[in-house]
């Protein structure tokens, strides 16, 4: 049995202990009548104004009101937090923090940027605000005015962690593939550019294979250089390239600085590494830093699955090193005799997903090619060429009775329009006509995509539809660049950059685990997580911090991450007592 009663502890000064003094005995528990209790509060309640209902002490000699300071939300950063717990970073970074001058507040505050980027991205100086005003983040922000997070601070943080760099990628990879019980035998692997709003290039420096920047001492022009060989064996100089520099933009900004980033993940959409290098990088150095990065972390076989950007030979040779396998989407119109060959085999397509039919060809003993047809791809690619032709046909109607001046001058313009000069020919005699041999080829490719694979045990099947979970990465490139603004990139020193894109990726995994636990986007569940909120309370004995009470779809995003609701109570300060005269 337990019996509830109403205890007064005061303070024992001389037996130096806390006494309890029974005010009111309620009796056995299961007997209370809790009705009548509720009805005994209410009444007491109207004996006091609002702020004393509240616990405040009342006005007068006694102090102040308690007095309602802020509110922040917290209910995003809450289970963002947790999760970093969860991944082990939170005891990595102080562990690795332990060896340096740096407290234990920077792993704080690089987590800060973390979630900032996943909440409210912004500049580092808008960072430190929003940190500082608007969120409460455990041992970071209490509300007391105290702890503001300055924009130094965050920058220091940052150059720690480019530091840390390399410790924290490979155990960040561990500590996600043993929490989510990854498959990390298909990795898919592509690259993309992020531009810079400046006119001027970073000035050219040596640097290794990597693209890391070469010490000083091993600068051209020290005498200690770094030097690699030619294929004649000839001793070359390390090459030079400025960080942010000029290269073949994949967003249309050829005419901008940029940098190329990578990134390898998972077939459920888990980026598990970013890589940086300078914006002139070839395709076939990414892919070799990337194999020689995840073979030092003794990965056993995987088999990389990359666009048709990287289909060259030379690519293809790196890939398949070290007895790694490749998924690669060939280019159908490039002229290869290996495609041309692939499409034209005959042989019955087999059925493996509703929209997916798939036919295994083979030109090569040591490859396989796979080719797929979209019944639904083939009618849109037919719908589009019909409308494109109709365009066409539009625009050269009569242009038989134009001069031959004027004939050219048409031909030109249409030339400025590639969907529509595709399908143009001109005669001998300068005359436009729609080619249309150039539309039969293109009927007999409507729907299809091209696939080489260089693993033998793959079926047809799951080559296929390894490929196609690819769009996982330009997902996240989509939410890299767009929700989590990867750009604009407000820092020019290369190793802030650096920095930058590390906290972009640390919270795009976040991101996505959330996404795949709960089954949501980060977007809806960020809505439900925001409604929990903190109030900060200040009086006479000091400052506390309070929790609102969670909603029911915050309380059930934090049950689907296996996540612990905060407690009512989450920061206590007492008073600081006034020195005496």
């Amino acid at each position: 049995m337990r019996y509830l009663q109403l205890v007064h502890n005061t303070w024992d000064p001389v037996a130096g202990v806390t006494k309890a003094r029974v005010l009111h005995s309620f009796g056995r528990e299961d007997e209370v009548d809790r009705a009548a209790i509720e009805r005994l509060i209410a009444s007491l309640t109207r004996l006091l104004d609002s702020t004393a209902a509240l616990g405040a002490p009342p006005s007068g000699p006694g102090g102040p009101d308690l007095e309602f300071c802020s509110a922040r939300a917290l209910g995003a950063t809450w289970a963002l937090d947790g999760l970093w717990h969860q991944l082990g970073l939170d005891a990595l970074l102080r562990r690795l923090l332990a060896d340096t001058r740096r407290d234990a507040r920077t792993e704080r505050v690089l987590f800060a940027l973390v979630a900032a980027r996943a909440i409210e991205p912004a500049s580092k100086l808008a960072t430190a605000a929003w940190l500082s005003r608007r969120t409460f983040i455990t041992d970071l922000t209490d509300g007391s005015g105290d702890d503001e997070v300055g924009e130094d601070e965050c920058y220091r943080a940052m150059d720690w962690l480019i530091e840390a760099a390399p410790q924290l990628e490979k155990e960040v990879f561990w500590s996600v593939a043993t929490l989510l019980d990854l498959e990390v035998d298909l990795l898919f692997f592509d690259t993309t550019s992020t531009y810079f709003e400046t006119e001027a290039a970073d000035e050219p420096v040596a640097r290794d294979w990597r693209g890391q920047v070469l010490p000083d001492d091993q600068q051209p022009g020290t005498g200690t250089a770094e030097a690699t060989s030619d294929d004649d064996g000839e001793p070359e100089a390390p090459p030079r390239a400025g960080f942010r520099t000029w290269g073949k933009s994949k967003d249309s900004r050829g005419d901008l600085p940029q940098i190329v980033i990578g990134m390898a993940v998972t077939r459920t959409g888990i980026p598990v590494r970013v890589w940086s290098w300078p914006g002139n990088t070839t395709d076939s150095a990414l892919i070799r830093q990337a194999k020689a990065d995840l073979r030092d972390w003794t990965l056993a076989r995987v088999v990389w699955v990359g666009d048709r950007g990287f289909t060259s030979a030379a690519n293809r040779r790196d890939l398949r090193a070290g007895g790694h396998g490749y998924i690669l989407g060939e280019r159908l119109r490039s002229g290869s005799a290996e495609a041309a060959a692939a499409l034209a085999r005959p042989g019955r397509y087999q059925q493996v997903a509703d929209n997916l039919q798939v036919k295994e060809v083979h030109i090569r003993d040591d490859e396989r090619f796979i080719v797929c047809f979209n019944p639904e791809t083939a009618d849109r690619d037919a719908a589009l060429r019909a409308v494109m032709v109709d365009k066409l046909t539009a625009l050269i109607a009569g242009s038989d009775a134009l001069p031959a001046r004027n004939r050219a001058e048409l031909a030109g313009k249409i030339s400025m329009m590639p969907a529509l000069h595709r399908y143009l020919r001109q005669t001998p005699g300068g005359l436009l006509r729609v080619d249309k041999a150039t539309i039969a080829a293109e009927t007999k490719l409507d729907g299809k995509y091209l696939l080489r694979c260089s693993d033998p045990t793959m079926s047809a099947e799951d080559i296929a539809l390894g490929y196609k979970q690819l769009i996982q990465v330009e997902r996240g490139w989509r939410d890299l660049k767009t929700h989590l603004e990867l750009r604009p990139v407000y820092h020019r020193l290369e190793a802030r950059i650096r920095a930058h894109v590390l906290l972009c990726w640390l919270t795009l995994l976040l991101v996505r685990i959330i996404e795949t636990r709960t089954g949501a986007t980060w977007a809806t569940v960020r809505e439900d997580l925001q409604d929990l909120h903190v109030g900060v309370f200040t009086g006479p004995a000091g400052t506390f911090t309070q929790t609102s009470t969670p909603t029911p779809a915050t309380r059930a995003a934090l049950t689907a991450l296996d996540i612990v609701p905060p407690k009512k109570i989450l920061h206590l300060a007492a008073a600081t007592p006034e020195p005496a005269d």
